[in-house]
This record gives structure tokens, C-alpha cells and sequence, in this order.
């Protein structure tokens, strides 16, 4: 095996106006993704303010529930704790803080979850 191995191949066949029409037809495809992007990220928005509100409206209609009921006193003020955390959620999520919001909405759902714990 002496030799180059890319000595057989064939030189470029392309003129200049197959470059120029390659390139109009990226640049194409890239404003198309640009457009892409935009609304994914503006359904990303969308989803984590809107999960946050109910979130937060779920919480908040807990924290109402139990602290009318004979729940220890730990239990409404957890929910109501995460309730906040989630309506931060859905503020982060409105601004485009959407992992942020991911993460808020988690931490609110779990210190719920503790909440009911205590019960």
C-alpha cells in the first residue's frame, strides 16, 4: 500500500453559479430555521408560564383546603411555599427563563409534596 490514498479522486467539478445556488438555497434554509427556532421558543415560553400558573393555582387551592381542615399548620404554609415557588416559575417562564422555570416549577411541586408529608 504505497501511495496516498486520496491520489484517485476526481477534481472538483462545481462552477462557480452551482456555488452561488448552493449557497442562496442555505441561506434560505436558514432563515426558514431562524423562523423555527423563534416559535419554538416562544411555545417553550408559553408551556412554562402556563404550567406555572396552574401549578401555582393548585397550590394555592391546597394551602386553602387544608388550612380550613384539621391539617397541622405545617401543611398549608408548605403548600402555600410552593405555590410561590411555582408562581416564580411561571414569571421566569413568561421572561424566558424557561430551564429556570423548569427547575422552579420542580422545586415548587416538591416542597408540596413535603408539605403533604407532614399531614
Amino acid at each position: 500500500m504505497s501511495g496516498r490514498p486520496d491520489s484517485d479522486l476526481p477534481p472538483d467539478t462545481q462552477t462557480v453559479e452551482d456555488l452561488r445556488e448552493h449557497l442562496a438555497e442555505a441561506d434560505d434554509k436558514d432563515l426558514r430555521d431562524d423562523g423555527l427556532l423563534d416559535e419554538q421558543a416562544r411555545r417553550a415560553r408559553w408551556a412554562a408560564a402556563g404550567t406555572g400558573v396552574v401549578l401555582a393555582l393548585a397550590g394555592t387551592a391546597a394551602a386553602l383546603l387544608r388550612a380550613s381542615g384539621t391539617a397541622p399548620a405545617l401543611v398549608p404554609v408548605a403548600y402555600a411555599c410552593g405555590a410561590a415557588v411555582c408562581a416564580l416559575a411561571a414569571v421566569l417562564g413568561a421572561r424566558g427563563r424557561t430551564r429556570r422555570a423548569l427547575w422552579a416549577a420542580v422545586a415548587g411541586v416538591m416542597i408540596m409534596a413535603l408539605g403533604d408529608q407532614f399531614d
